[in-house]
């Protein structure tokens, strides 16, 4: 149970014990009235009116309390999985949380040696233009501030090198990022030409598991503070 419920369920609990003993009190004036003058009686029940009339009134207000409880409650609940949801989509932008849907997954054989940190770069960059929400590079989580570098047999990824077989693992529609990397000129003929051996395979379930840690900026502050 809720506070709020807890709270109507208390005051409802009170408005009933009053009406029950009022009741119990009119039943014990049943004989009194029997022998009350007429007037007495006119006057009884302009008294019994008013009173149903003020717990009518307290009900209603109690309506209205638990109306607006239950409504808070509500609002409170759903602002609460709002800012959880925004927060766990942001964190899979920063690459911050672990993220899991369809994608594919993009291996690049590099036998002679000759693949460069910018023909990786071209790769990323086409697969975000493509739709991509989220890539990993040799267990290297890849984000809107990623730098590659050439590092002697290998590439740097944000300073972390890496060597071939490079293997991209990428979430989002199959359909579109496949063939952005398919296109011609595009990034695939231009590792053939590299000698490289790029496979591109597509599935229903992409796990992008390398974390990145938060990094909280030097200068930029929100404008709202």
């Amino acid at each position: 149970m809720t506070r709020a419920q807890l709270i109507v369920a208390l005051l409802l609990f009170g408005l009933g014990f009053g009406l029950a003993v009022q009741v119990a009190s009119n039943s014990d004036t049943d004989s009194a009235l029997r022998g009350a003058r007429q007037e007495d009686l006119v006057r009884i029940l302009d008294e019994l009116d008013d009173r149903t009339e003020r717990l009518e009134d307290e009900k209603q207000g109690l309506e209205k309390q638990r109306d607006e409880l239950e409504n808070s409650s509500d609002q409170a609940e759903e602002a609460r999985k709002q800012t959880i949801e925004k927060e766990r989509q942001l964190g899979v932008l920063a690459g911050t949380v672990a993220a899991q849907g369809t994608g594919i997954t993009m291996t690049i054989e590099d036998s002679k040696g000759t693949v460069e940190a910018d023909m990786l770069l071209d790769a990323v960059q086409e697969l975000r233009a493509a739709g991509a929400e989220a890539i990993q590079v040799n267990g290297v989580r890849v984000v809107a501030g990623t730098y590659l570098t050439d590092s002697g047999n290998g590439v740097g990824v944000d300073g972390n090198k890496i060597t071939a077989p490079y293997r991209f693992k990428v979430i989002g529609k199959p359909q579109d990022l496949e063939p952005a990397l398919n296109i011609p000129g595009g990034v695939v003929q231009t590792l053939e030409k590299e000698q490289a051996t790029v496979t591109v395979e597509r599935s229903t379930k992409i796990v992008v598991d390398a974390l990145r840690a938060a990094k909280r900026p030097d200068y930029a502050r929100s404008s709202s503070q």
